[in-house]
């Protein structure tokens, strides 16, 4: 990943495309998982619509992988000339307020290149679920740690409120499947999905502002964009099911927009809202 970081990045976009699809052809169970998302979300679709998206998103997220090396190995301001910022006045505003800014992120492709981008224009800490693999884990922490100013475990939420009291700013994630406790089922792309009622939590006890944060990799030209936007509004509003759904609605209306850079991968309708239902992700035997 070091070395494969220091070629110009147009050949790293292909060798990455290149990963994505060797990943499509020979990781059938993540091909299986993608395209059952896919198919639930974007049901207006035709089938060959949606087999074409799948695909885009094995290549969209093989790009991902070597954008790890560039977040990991490299110096972001490298490509802060093909980088642009937009609505960065939202975070100047929300810091005036005083308690701190949650950072609503989601699992992009990109999200550790553009976790690593946004630390040229911001000053933020980041929360994050530890690496099983140890090695892989150390330079992970290492290369966050140097460019956030400190990485919390995913469940360190005393850290994190201690953060947000210093109205600091935290890269937070709430789109994936973490089990049954502390869930809502809100609709993310009309599909109930178990949804953290934490951010609630968070927003109630820190007064913090949450602002909805993304970040893509351009079409047709090698480059980045990272969007701030509002603070979402009246959060939390004292419904766990109101907020919840608000967050999904939040994170999918940016997924919309370059919907093959999400990380389509991960089992997001894994947990059911009753145990009896069927697992969505199971293959019909006949």
């Amino acid at each position: 990943m070091w070395l494969m970081s220091r070629l110009p990045l147009t050949l790293q976009w292909r060798v990455g495309k290149l990963i994505g699809e060797l990943a499509y052809r020979l990781i059938p169970r993540r091909r299986h998982i993608t395209e059952v998302n896919i198919r639930l979300c974007f049901p207006e679709l035709s089938a060959e619509e949606q087999q074409k998206l799948v695909r885009k998103a094995f290549h969209s997220n093989g790009i991902g992988i070597m954008e790890i090396g560039l977040a990991w190995f490299r110096d972001p301001k490298v490509y802060l000339p093909v980088t642009t910022v937009h609505g960065l006045e939202h975070v100047d505003a929300a810091l005036e307020r005083g308690n701190g800014i949650l950072l609503l992120g989601g699992h992009y492709s990109t999200l550790d290149l553009g976790g690593s981008l946004v630390t040229e224009f911001i000053k933020a800490d980041v929360m994050q679920r530890d690496h099983n693999n140890p090695l892989m884990n150390a330079i992970m922490t290492r290369a966050r740690e140097r460019r956030y100013g400190v990485a919390l475990d995913s469940k360190n939420l005393r850290g994190l409120l201690k953060q947000l009291k210093q109205n600091r700013i935290v890269w937070y994630a709430t789109d994936q499947d973490y089990g049954r406790k502390g869930i809502v089922f809100a609709p993310f792309f009309g599909v109930p999905a178990g949804s953290i009622t934490a951010t609630s939590r968070i927003a109630e006890r820190s007064g913090c502002a949450v602002v909805p944060f993304s970040h893509f990799r351009r079409e047709n030209q090698p480059g980045y964009d990272i969007y701030f936007h509002p603070p979402l509004e009246n959060f939390p509003s004292g419904n766990d099911m109101a907020d919840a759904t608000l967050v999904n609605h939040t994170i999918e209306q940016e997924i919309r927009h370059h919907p093959d850079q999400y990380l389509w991968m991960h089992r997001r309708f894994k947990t059911r809202p009753s145990k009896d239902d069927p697992d969505l992700y199971r293959k019909d035997p006949h």
